[in-house]
């Protein structure tokens, strides 16, 4: 199964409260689960910088994803980046 890291921006002015920045990504994450049974999600986490979201998933099934990074975009109103990572040990003995 390929991992990969998702990081996610909101656009400015997407949600006017705390609140409603979890209603959203609520609803966001329950259209992902619905529509793109092949991703697992493992962790999400909340960073300071240039992103917004940090995402790690699985899956085998790279349209999925693809699909997941648009819901992401067009109901969840972000800019998205998608890298395929591969686990560290496994790149160092393709060398």
């Amino acid at each position: 199964m390929a991992t990969y890291i998702m990081l996610s921006q909101a656009a400015a002015g997407t949600f006017a409260s705390p609140q409603e920045f979890k209603r959203m990504a609520d609803d966001v994450s329950e259209r992902i689960k619905r529509e793109c049974p092949d991703v697992i999600w493992g962790q999400s986490f909340s960073t300071l910088g240039q992103f917004d979201v940090v995402d790690i998933i699985e899956s085998d099934d790279p349209l999925q994803v693809e699909k997941a990074a648009m819901i992401i975009r067009a109901y969840g109103k972000a800019n998205t980046q998608t890298l395929v990572a591969t686990p560290w040990r496994d790149f160092l003995a393709a060398l």
